[in-house]
């Protein structure tokens, strides 16, 4: 299979060659290649492959998936349109994604089943429907760029993830859309029923713009597409049943931030900050904002807090000393953690490997699972306070 087949001109006594063409048993062939994780039994036997076409060089099918986990869809699509496009003949291969047709939708004159309009008058779908099966919401926020507001993220849900929890990470910072080189992940998100699938780093479900993105693309936004992309990572994103869905903010307190926390159904914002008075003052208006908006203030991360030296170990604290515990206790929210200054913790981000993951066992993983520790602390005396904000 797949070398040309010689036909002799008669005419001419020479040989020439028409190339091989994939056939459909060819294409089933290799998919019974393909097995569902849990059932062990081939994808095509399982029914999964439906509409195969092949038109030429260009083969065509559908994955009819059903309850599978999404990690486990976007295995299989991955593998099919990875072994399918080596067949000989195969020049383009369009798997598409789709869920198993209803055992009414052929045959025997049903009809389906349209959903019904809300009535007139109704209220707009709030954002917490948009995500029913999110427990906890958690936006990590900081009033000024450069204060370590991602790392933070990132090791927060690293070390939520940690306790067993299942976690999911949205890069809401489009202005800065570091997540991907900070998790180490360049994945495409899949697609299902026309819903987008995160990609999985380390255990997290992790979507971000820049997954969609060139490295060197400039991301121009202006309030409205802000509002409209991060309703998107809410409705249009299958992020599953999750412990915690936490968002990385972008800095500061301006329309970004604004339109951010009106589509956000937060169950508390996590602060942070450097302990220098610079920072303090941008903190002070990021902290008056979500009270404005009715956001709890699930506590304050004082990031950078101090530097020892790796070889002497003398404690400097570079970046002054107690403004974290200054704005804790100046609006009466805990300081949830003290955040060491360390060059691992940098090169642990530059390398798609954070430091609770690359140095599990130093000052500064400890400090970040205690900070989860913290805020699920927190967020347990927050739970009888409040339902979730109704927000704009």
């Amino acid at each position: 299979m797949g070398k040309p087949v010689p036909i002799r001109a008669v005419e001419t006594g020479q040989v020439s060659f028409v190339p091989y063409m994939a056939s459909e048993q060819d294409v089933l062939d290799v998919l019974r290649g393909i097995k569902d994780p849990e059932s062990q039994t081939d994808i095509v036997a399982l029914g999964l492959v439906r509409d195969l076409t092949i038109r030429g060089g260009d083969v065509s099918f559908t994955l009819a998936f059903g309850a599978q986990p999404a990690q486990t869809k976007v295995l299989i699509h991955s593998m099919a349109n990875k072994l399918v496009g080596r067949l000989p003949g195969v020049s383009r291969v369009n798997a598409k994604m789709g869920g198993a047709a209803a055992p009414h939708a052929h045959g025997g004159g049903g009809h389906a089943h349209a959903q019904a309009a809300p009535p007139a008058g109704a209220p707009p779908q709030r954002p917490a429907d948009m995500i029913p099966e999110v427990k906890q919401t958690i936006a990590v926020s900081s009033g000024k760029g450069g204060v370590g507001k991602s790392t933070v993220a990132v090791n927060l849900a690293l070390a939520l993830h940690g306790t067993g929890a299942s976690v999911g990470l949205i890069d809401a910072d489009v202005y800065g859309p570091d997540l991907p080189l900070m998790l180490g992940t360049k994945g495409r998100p899949g697609m299902f029923d026309n819903r987008i699938i995160p990609v999985e780093a380390h255990g997290l479900r992790v979507m971000s713009m820049g997954l969609l993105v060139a490295d060197k693309q400039p991301l121009v936004w202006r309030g409205p597409m802000i509002h409209t992309f991060i309703q998107q990572m809410l409705r249009d994103v299958l992020w599953g049943p999750l412990d915690y869905l936490v968002f990385d903010m972008p800095p500061g307190t301006g329309d970004a931030q604004l339109s951010l926390s009106q589509v956000i159904p937060l169950s508390g914002v996590v602060m942070v900050t450097t302990p220098q008075d610079v920072a303090l003052l941008d903190v002070r208006k990021a902290v008056a904002m979500f009270q404005r908006l009715n956001v709890p203030i699930i506590g304050v991360v004082e990031n950078m807090s101090v530097f020892a030296c790796p070889h002497c170990g003398e404690r400097t604290a570079i970046f002054g000393e107690a403004g974290g515990q200054r704005i804790a206790d100046e609006y009466g929210v805990p300081l949830l953690a003290r955040i060491p200054l360390d060059p691992e913790t940098r090169a642990g981000g530059d390398s798609g490997m954070p430091i609770t993951l690359r140095r599990p066992a130093s000052p500064q993983a400890a400090a970040f699972r205690d900070l989860a520790a913290a805020v699920s602390r927190r967020l347990d005396e927050l739970a009888p306070l409040k339902s979730l904000p109704t927000i704009g």
